[in-house]
């Protein structure tokens, strides 16, 4: 089969699901998949533009972002106008489609789908087509009446798509495509091991690497303050920013590195001798010494820039805190593990953290200003935290990419 997968860069998770799915079709036999960045095709200045749109609304807009998906969730004039510019840039995919004679299209971003929906309703091509929606609840420029059956993450988005008038034939709830190392138990006393943590604490991961900087060093601060024992990982990804605030502060929070400690202690040291004389002097510097060391904590901590191997940290860790992106929810519902949701953009990380919070397998920090108390009971009740790992259990969605490969087959062989 010549398999053409068309996705967009506008956030990192529809691409990854792109990949996780090429990889498993480039390992059947004669298969030929292209996987292509539909919007970077058609003109790598739209491509700039919407992309940095997106990631400017919603990281600093957010409000406005969360107005824009729930009026274009509508049938109004708003969700017309996107498929309107969608009819414009449309045409420039015929070449790409004509060259490469696809026997089925899969689109994992609304924009894709809705282009090729319209090329099959003016007749210009006949070839199947599969929605890969990469998130936790649907959403209405999704919807295309020229798609052949649609991929959901799960059974509730069937409801929420038959009130959209999707007929129930064309919904399979199969989960988004992850890379199937997310799904395979990995060695965890080994991958700690390697990064010098210890196997029997508990262990945070920390992923937020995408946007911003402030809200995620407050949570890790917070955190640490938590009085009992436990070990986290930081993966911060290509955030440069966000790596060096971490190590800036991971190396302010151990003792053994931070100079301002050690001369405290000096001080403590020559002031023993003098106690009598100097004794609040004394009570004023161990007041000082505790605070700026006790103030964040003293938790053993592993910080990593970029890494294509975050399965590994996921098999690993017992909680990740991360942002409700669809990627990394289904990537840690893979993993089994449980998660503390923090800052959600409005709009669809808004509906994936209600899903994940409805169904036990995330607590949702919100900014993180009561991060500590939820974690710290998280942490102390192992018995919350199990249970939440066994919702996760019970997510499973590893068949994914052979059902979607099964469901192609299906298609190409009907009649067209």
């Amino acid at each position: 089969m010549n398999i053409l997968i068309l996705s967009a860069s506008t956030g990192g998770g529809h691409i990854k699901a792109a990949e996780a799915l090429k990889n498993f079709l480039d390992s059947k036999t004669n298969n030929t998949v292209k996987l292509i960045d539909t919007l970077e095709y058609i003109s790598p200045l739209l491509n700039k533009t919407i992309t940095e749109s997106y990631l400017y609304m919603a990281k600093s807009i957010p409000k406005m972002f969360g107005a824009i998906y729930n009026s274009s969730n509508k049938e109004n004039k708003f969700s017309d106008m996107i498929v309107f510019l969608n009819n414009i840039f449309s045409k420039k995919l015929l070449s790409l489609i004509y060259e490469f004679a696809p026997d089925v299209i899969i689109a994992t971003h609304m924009f894709p789908s809705t282009m090729v929906s319209n090329l099959k309703e003016k007749k210009k091509i006949n070839v199947p087509l599969i929605c890969i929606m990469t998130d936790y609840a649907p959403h209405r420029t999704w919807i295309s009446k020229n798609v052949n059956a649609y991929i959901v993450a799960n059974n509730d988005m069937t409801k929420e798509m038959l009130n959209m008038n999707v007929p129930s034939e064309k919904i399979y709830p199969f989960g988004i495509p992850t890379n199937p190392l997310f799904h395979k138990k990995q060695n965890r006393n080994k991958i700690l091991e390697d990064i010098g943590l210890k196997s029997e604490l508990k262990t945070i991961l920390i992923m937020a690497g995408s946007f911003g900087v402030t809200n995620i060093l407050e949570i890790y601060n917070k955190i640490t303050s938590i009085d009992t024992d436990f070990q986290i990982i930081v993966i911060t990804g290509r955030n440069k920013k966000l790596y060096n605030a971490f190590k800036k502060r991971i190396f302010k929070n151990s003792p053994s590195n931070n100079k301002k400690f050690k001369i405290h202690i000096k001080k403590f040291d020559i002031l023993k001798n003098e106690f009598k004389i100097h004794s609040k002097r004394l009570g004023r510097l161990i007041k000082k010494i505790k605070k700026e060391n006790c103030e964040y904590g003293k938790k053993e901590t592993r910080l990593i820039y970029f890494t294509d191997k975050v399965y590994n940290y996921m098999h690993a860790a017992d909680l990740i805190i991360t942002k409700p992106g669809g990627l990394t929810v289904s990537e840690a519902l893979a993993s089994n593990l449980p998660m503390a949701v923090f800052d959600a953009i409005p709009g669809q990380e808004e509906e994936n953290a209600e899903f994940l919070v409805k169904n036990n397998m995330a607590v949702n920090i919100g900014k993180g200003s009561n991060c500590k108390n939820i974690i710290e009971n998280l942490l102390k009740n192992k018995n919350d935290l199990s249970l939440m790992k066994k919702s996760c259990e019970s997510f499973d969605k590893s068949k994914s990419n052979e059902n979607i490969y099964n469901l192609m087959k299906t298609l190409v062989e009907q009649e067209y």
